[in-house]
């Protein structure tokens, strides 16, 4: 299902300079069958920073390809899936019938890093890709369809894209993954471990959304912040999801956050780019002073506001004020003390020094990596009460409480420094 209209609010206006957030992408409460006669404007997509040693965990077997109406991209590119920086256009074609089996996935031959990820309301044209991919220092771009869609009840950030060319972007685990792409490339949908674990999507549940029946084929962590879902480009046309709206961007011996101010003189006023590994800036010093950390008063108020929810339902992707994850809860709770938080996970574990557990006070915030394919990803965030407990949203089907600090997994604390959480990129 998509909303009516796309909403434009001050907060998605302040979020464009400044990258401490949470991706939202928008879309419109029409029928799926009028978004497949005109393809819908959304609204943009803010997308949050990541490590990069990200990987992928499983796959359940490989099933036939389902028996589905859908319509294929509009633009095909090279089989390596890059636009190398001062080539010609991308090749455009029309649009075209869906295959009646998918088409094969090409080998992995090379392997990208991706550096920025950009996004629009409409579809970018060949002229603008092509203007970006001649931009000094761009190695190579690939294009995507990008929309928050609803999965199984929930809203999903979601990325279309082609299994043979876009793989080369993602980490090395999952581009290697023969397997996980031709699922993909049949119709099946690649979630996140956090989403799959934690959202309550378990690997190779099926359910139904904008009429198309989908199958969790796969937990597989695709690089690139908080996309929680990856699909072909042929299974978003039957969802409704806008054409050719995202671009990834490799530019490795470029400083990101100058490629970003070049891009966007390039992009249409809507557009948003974001740098897709994080970047903290931070005072160069060795010791922190008292100043740089929240006052008492204001770790209070945060204490009691997570508090007071209580008993209140862990549901993946909540902010608030009744439902929470994990990091929403955080986010939430510091919103209440004056204190900007950035949205997610990995973004809060640089929102301030590393301390040792044993020096942890109420008010710092505990992390833990439980993605047993990514070891290195930190995925889960806690606030530390005092006396050994800690505050947190656990996961779905548990509610928000207080238990004891574990040890298992743990990641290391952190105590917020405001300034430092603000800037957050």
């Amino acid at each position: 299902m998509f909303e009516r209209r796309t909403r434009f609010s001050d907060v998605i206006r302040e979020a464009r300079m400044d990258l401490a957030y949470r991706p939202r992408f928008r879309y419109g409460h029409r029928t799926i069958r009028v978004m497949r006669r005109s393809v819908p404007v959304i609204a943009v997509l803010l997308v949050a920073v990541l490590v990069t040693d990200l990987a992928v965990l499983a796959q359940m077997p490989e099933p036939g390809p389902e028996e589905v109406s859908v319509r294929t991209s509009v633009a095909t590119g090279p089989v390596d899936g890059a636009l190398p920086a001062r080539s010609a256009a991308p090749v455009q074609g029309g649009a075209v019938q869906a295959p009646s089996t998918p088409a094969p996935v090409a080998p992995l031959t090379s392997m990208r890093q991706p550096h920025l990820f950009v996004v629009t309301q409409k579809p970018l044209s060949a002229e603008v890709v092509a203007r970006i991919a001649q931009v000094s220092g761009v190695r190579a771009v690939e294009r995507a369809d990008a929309a928050e869609v609803i999965l199984d009840g929930k809203r999903v950030q979601t990325l279309g894209v082609n299994p043979s060319t876009f793989r080369a972007y993602t980490p090395a685990p999952t581009a290697r993954s023969d397997r996980l792409w031709r699922n993909i490339a049949a119709g099946e949908v690649a979630v996140s471990f956090v989403l799959g674990n934690d959202g309550g999507m378990p690997l190779g549940k099926t359910f139904v959304t904008a009429g198309r029946s989908l199958r969790v084929g796969a937990y597989a962590t695709m690089g690139m912040g908080a996309i929680d879902a990856v699909v072909s480009r042929d299974t978003a046309r039957a969802l409704g999801i806008p054409e050719n709206n995202a671009l990834v961007v490799s530019a490795p011996k470029t400083d990101s956050a100058k490629l970003r101010r070049t891009l966007l003189r390039l992009l249409p006023k809507d557009g948003q780019i974001a740098v897709i590994n994080p970047v903290l800036v931070t005072p160069r010093r060795t010791t922190w002073s008292a100043s740089s950390f929240m006052t008492a008063d204001q770790i209070r108020t945060a204490l009691t506001a997570a508090a007071g929810k209580l008993g209140r339902p862990y549901v993946w992707g909540a902010e608030g004020p009744d439902t929470f994850d994990c990091s929403g809860l955080v986010q939430w709770a510091y919103a209440q003390a004056g204190i900007k938080v950035p949205r997610v996970t990995h973004q809060q574990f640089v929102a301030g020094p590393q301390i040792p557990l044993d020096r942890a006070q109420p008010g710092d915030l505990l992390f833990w990596r439980h993605d047993p394919t990514n070891p290195g990803y930190v995925s889960h965030v806690a606030i530390y009460w005092g006396d050994g407990k800690m505050l947190h949203a656990p996961r779905t089907g548990d509610v928000v409480k207080i238990s004891p600090v574990t040890t298992r997994n743990f990641a290391g604390a952190v105590r917020i420094s405001p300034t430092v959480a603000a800037r957050v990129r």
